[in-house]
């Protein structure tokens, strides 16, 4: 699959964040380089979700991270506000870095142990020199109420006496106190109880609306994504494989592999079928020498040699003034271009068969 082309990219002058080409590799010795992301394209209108979804190891991350320049992309554009992040010195990126705030994955391991709560969520403010100190306490009490912790409470202990969900509204009062335009959510709920991760998301969208954030939401759990994302993208070994508005992607999904991603979502019913349920063959194969042409064509049984030898393109298969086109990379779509036949079941579709 091919995260090369723009077909799905709104208007320049429309975005808060454009990603074009997007390029990360790593050498990792011996002439060998991980190719982590490949020529991905991405854009995020204000106020916008963006769900970034994908197997472990497909370059989620990795793409968060490097839109903070952290680490700096090996190629591409990273456009915030119309600025092109990609080659600024150190100094104007961390000044921007103010207006883009990262949620790290594992809430415990993100925060300082030595230090207390409100030294670590007053820090940025402290780093910048934003008000005078009383004011830094009253925002820093602010956001800690704005999150659900009581301040004189929560303010003097340390991140060992919290659970993990309270570490992580912890990190995510620290990522708001600079009151940012970006936030980027690197899966923020993966390490939570399920009932834990209902009130992190919640909190989530209460502070969208809130502070007018527009977020970067990554993870793996399609479930999750879809309840909070305006728009979700799927990524498979450093390529984007679909791009769709989610009740499109959810229903009728365009791409192999979303459909693989979409039957492995759990069902709570013990007595539903497994039957549905789509195995792909084989294992991903390695970012240090993926495949040529489409990377999924060694697990798709659609794979042709054409596959093999033609790297796709993402194009549109529908068109929505409403809900934004539904791209995919993929020479044998499950979806044929704007076609108005009944859409086949996902078994049926991945078998090639109707």
């Amino acid at each position: 699959m091919a995260g090369t082309g723009t077909a799905h990219l709104r208007a320049p002058g429309d975005a808060l964040l454009r990603i074009e080409d997007l390029v990360v590799e790593f050498n990792v010795g011996r002439n060998r380089t991980v190719k982590a992301v490949s020529g991905i394209s991405l854009d995020v209108l204000p106020g916008e979700t963006l769900g970034l979804v994908g197997e472990s190891g497909c370059g989620k991350s990795t793409t968060g991270r490097a839109i903070l320049q952290l680490p700096r992309p090996t190629g591409g554009q990273v456009l915030f506000e119309g600025r092109d992040l990609v080659g600024l010195p150190n100094d104007e990126v961390r000044e921007v870095r103010r207006r883009m705030q990262l949620i790290f994955q594992d809430p415990i391991s993100s925060l300082n142990p030595r230090r207390r709560v409100t030294d670590i969520v007053g820090e940025p403010l402290k780093i910048w020199d934003v008000g005078t100190k009383a004011e830094r306490h009253a925002k820093v009490e602010e956001v800690l109420e704005v999150v659900g912790l009581d301040p004189e409470v929560a303010g003097p202990k340390r991140p060992h006496q919290f659970s993990g969900g309270q570490c992580q509204r912890i990190s995510i009062a620290r990522a708001l106190v600079l009151e940012p335009k970006l936030l980027i959510c690197d899966e923020p709920v993966s390490a939570l109880d399920v009932s834990v991760q209902a009130q992190i998301l919640n909190l989530l969208e209460d502070m969208k609306a809130r502070y007018g954030l527009t977020l970067v939401f990554i993870a793996h759990d399609l479930a999750v994504v879809k309840n909070v994302s305006d728009r979700v993208a799927v990524m498979y070994l450093g390529k984007l494989c679909e791009v769709a508005h989610p009740d499109q992607l959810y229903t009728r999904p365009a791409h192999p592999y979303t459909a693989a991603l979409l039957s492995a979502i759990p069902v709570p019913d013990p007595t539903a079928s497994s039957q549905s349920r789509i195995e792909l063959a084989g294992d991903p194969p390695s970012p240090i020498d993926p495949p040529s042409g489409c990377r999924f064509r060694t697990r798709c049984p659609r794979a042709t040699e054409r596959c093999a030898e033609e790297e796709p393109i993402l194009r549109p298969v529908r068109r929505s003034a409403g809900q934004g086109d539904h791209v995919v990379a993929c020479h044998h779509p499950l979806v044929e271009a704007e076609t108005e036949s009944p859409a086949p079941t996902v078994e049926q579709a991945v078998a090639g068969t109707t």
